[in-house]
């Protein structure tokens, strides 16, 4: 048996709500001997775009990485379609379809546009049946396709990283602080670019900038000192002052 063979066989079928595309049930990371997550839980309907809130440190990153794989949960299970993602590999994972973008963007700065789109591609699959969508979602790409990933600026390297993982059929995108030190008119694109995508796939958004996340998501869910401790509609939240200057430190 081949080792990528493995994992087809490693996770066993369970069963989630109907319409939730992933759950994280109560699980607890740890990094080295730091207990990071001490019971978070999130679900994440199908189609939808759902936020995770919480200040600097509260272990929103490390929530996407459980997912992952990147940072296994000791306890708790995190289903997808309701597959168990518990032992798998991140690639594996990934294979399963759910796409990343990470935190400061971590494109290939010595590569072209064209090339990090074509570094994506699973297998000998071809990047030309995306490209339509890509280049429909951010039109910038298509002119720069040429054009050295280290010569584009902060919001066009932010949509080079988004664009990078639709280049699979994900069914779910894992996006971490899209807006992150991005100036607010260009952040004005990214939130329509968004919110067009959210159309193709299901989106969980990490994201510090509430205005944005107001804007972007259906639903939210709360993580504070590494506990998920309120969830519901960002239609609700939004008047909610209380908990947004309890939770997060704005109104």
């Amino acid at each position: 048996m081949t080792p990528s063979a493995l994992p087809e066989i490693a996770a066993p079928q369970t069963s989630a709500p109907a319409g939730n595309v992933l759950e994280v049930r109560n699980i607890h990371t740890f990094i080295g001997q730091f207990h990071i997550l001490e019971g978070v839980s999130v679900s994440v309907p199908r189609g939808s775009v759902t936020v995770l809130l919480g200040r600097n440190g509260a272990g929103k990153t490390t929530t996407l990485k459980s997912i992952l794989g990147l940072t296994p949960p000791r306890s708790g299970d995190i289903l997808f379609e309701g597959r168990s993602l518990a032992g798998l590999r991140p690639y594996v994972i990934a294979r399963l379809g759910i796409g990343y973008v990470p935190e400061h963007r971590a494109i290939f700065r010595e590569l072209t546009v064209r090339e990090n789109l074509e570094i994506a591609r699973r297998g000998g699959d071809s990047i030309e049946p995306r490209l339509d969508l890509i280049y429909e979602l951010f039109p910038d790409l298509k002119k720069l396709s040429g054009l050295l990933g280290g010569k584009l600026s902060g919001g066009q390297q932010q949509m080079l990283a988004i664009a990078r993982a639709l280049v699979p059929e994900n069914r779910l995108l894992l996006i971490d602080e899209p807006s992150e030190g991005l100036a607010p008119v260009v952040i004005e694109g990214l939130i329509v670019a968004i919110e067009k995508l959210a159309r193709q796939t299901t989106v969980l958004l990490v994201e510090q900038n509430f205005r944005m996340a107001s804007r972007l998501a259906d639903r939210y869910t709360i993580i504070d000192d590494g506990m998920s401790v309120q969830e519901g509609r960002m239609a609700d939240l939004v008047h909610d002052e209380a908990t947004v200057r309890r939770y997060l430190g704005a109104a």
